[in-house]
């Protein structure tokens, strides 16, 4: 009987293997195509899935960038993605053809914690209307609160005083300060987006900062990247909860604060801050159901916000102190230029940077060397173009490099060492380096980049003004090759921070 029930099956495996065949070859179909980027050949279904070193991405893209080119193809199970290599490559594809890269890959992978269709937040959002109106949107609201006006710099400085305090509590003493830092950056986009600061002890900050701990371990490895290339896979119960947890966790209790927020609000009033605002656009949207301005989208927008503003700018500053213990003599030159422009007691202000080539040099350095994005985002081409020669179809994925640009040997004179003259000419003056991109580049750069800035400067500027920083005492030299990871974070490291 089981013979028999083998041989009966035997024809529907036949048949199976072939139709998947098929389409697997279906999907390799634009590989065939003259002037496709040439690239690694992959297995039938997985394609280079199981090439790709997702833990170590700028290293594995080096290697296949030397073999295959600036522009190079991988496929991804049924995904086929370019890779895009250089300065001059990303810039043409994402300003060149702006309008025509300015897409996003469908994100498998966040439709089961609420985005889809119809709520895409700002970050991932598919390009087209919805996106425009709430890019227009943030841009316009953040500016409206204080972006590139006094009363942001101040709430800035005024934070950085609170981290100073809570650096001075540890008296010299051994510490660890990415939480510190995490908090006083989640402090600035709480006061955008609430209108509101925690104090360094609340449990909510607490707990957000947890949060972003365990979103940040979920998102590293290969699991999140196939399951956002074989979505099939997502269906499997309990994989989402058990996969994701942490990032539901963190979208649940930012629903928390959105939800007191409606209770204290009062609409015969100006908005208090950004979600105020958005909530007067869901009012006045109300019957539209063209508008991307509705409940699920506030959520998605205000969680954007808050986890791409806070994440990014306090790993940077934490790479940025680690980096002052690594290079003291750097951190000396630092000091003499602040105590020379600003002095000991004044707060730092924006208007200082004009007269800090070194200090701002440092800080661009800083991002340069740490490159903690190193892939940026997915883009997806909404029409056939060519880059470099190359014919890049419709419906392509594309990865822009990011590291590949601010580590390139032929622009950077030492690309894998910490090195402020990258940024300065002879006569010590600030240079602004065309192949300096970490907030990429075209239609989707980062629309946070001014604040991100303010912020680097202010915190940055504040803390080496009030304190000097260095190894603890008997500790070991900490590292500066980062974890690998979709977000680059220093290795976990100490430091005294001893008051001036």
């Amino acid at each position: 009987m089981g013979l028999l029930s083998g041989e009966a099956l035997a024809p529907l495996a036949v048949a199976v293997a072939i139709f998947l065949l098929l389409v697997d070859l279906m999907h390799k179909r634009p590989r065939w195509a003259a002037r496709y980027p040439p690239g690694p050949v992959g297995i039938p279904g997985l394609g280079n899935l199981l090439q790709v070193d997702f833990r170590g991405i700028p290293n594995c893209f080096r290697q296949l960038r030397r073999r295959y080119g600036d522009v190079f193809s991988l496929q991804l199970a049924w995904t086929p993605v370019v890779v895009l290599n250089g300065p001059a490559v990303i810039r043409e594809a994402l300003v060149t053809y702006g309008e025509d890269t300015a897409d996003r890959p469908p994100a498998h992978t966040l439709e089961p914690l609420g985005f889809g269709p119809h709520a895409q937040g700002v970050v991932m959002a598919r390009y087209g209307p919805a996106w425009r109106e709430q890019r227009r949107f943030s841009v316009s609201t953040l500016r409206n609160f204080g972006l590139g006006k006094k009363s942001l710099e101040q709430w800035v400085t005024e934070e950085a005083t609170c981290l100073c305090a809570a650096f001075a509590d540890h008296a010299g003493c051994p510490f660890s300060p990415s939480m510190l830092l995490n908090k006083a950056v989640c402090n600035v986009i709480a006061s955008l987006t609430h209108g509101c600061r925690f104090e360094y002890d609340d449990h909510r900050l607490t707990r957000l900062m947890d949060l972003t701990q365990t979103i940040l371990k979920e998102s590293t490895g290969n699991l999140p990247q196939v399951l956002n290339v074989i979505p099939i896979l997502l269906r499997i119960p309990g994989l989402v909860d058990k996969v994701f947890r942490g990032q539901k966790a963190f979208m649940a209790l930012l629903d928390e604060l959105v939800t007191e927020h409606r209770m204290t609000r009062d609409p015969a009033q100006p908005p208090r801050d950004l979600t105020d605002a958005f909530l007067d656009q869901v009012e006045k949207a109300k019957g539209n159901p063209e508008s991307s301005f509705n409940d699920d989208n506030l959520r998605l927008v205000v969680t954007d916000l808050f986890a791409a503003g806070m994440v990014t700018t306090s790993i940077t500053l934490s790479w940025a102190l680690l980096l002052m213990i690594l290079h003291p003599d750097v951190q000396r030159r630092v000091q003499q230029e602040i105590d020379e422009v600003i002095g000991p007691a004044r707060r730092p202000e924006m208007g200082d940077q004009a007269r800090m080539p070194y200090t701002t040099a440092v800080v661009h350095e800083v991002q340069r060397f740490a490159d903690i994005i190193p892939l940026g985002v997915p883009h997806q081409t909404s029409r056939d173009i060519e880059v470099q020669g190359f014919l890049i179809p419709k419906g392509t994925v594309l990865f822009t490099n990011l590291s590949s640009v601010l580590k390139d040997e032929a622009v950077w004179e030492k690309p894998f060492r910490f090195h402020p003259g990258h940024f300065l000419d002879a006569q010590g003056r600030f240079v602004k380096q065309e192949a300096f991109m970490p907030f990429s580049a075209g239609r989707r750069a980062c629309l946070g980049e001014p604040l991100a800035r303010m912020e680097l400067f202010l915190f940055f500027t504040c803390l080496l003004q009030r304190f000097s920083f260095s190894v603890p005492v008997g500790q070991p030299r900490p590292s500066d090759q980062g974890a690998p990871a979709t977000l680059v974070t220093p290795a976990p490291y100490q430091l005294c921070a001893v008051a001036r």
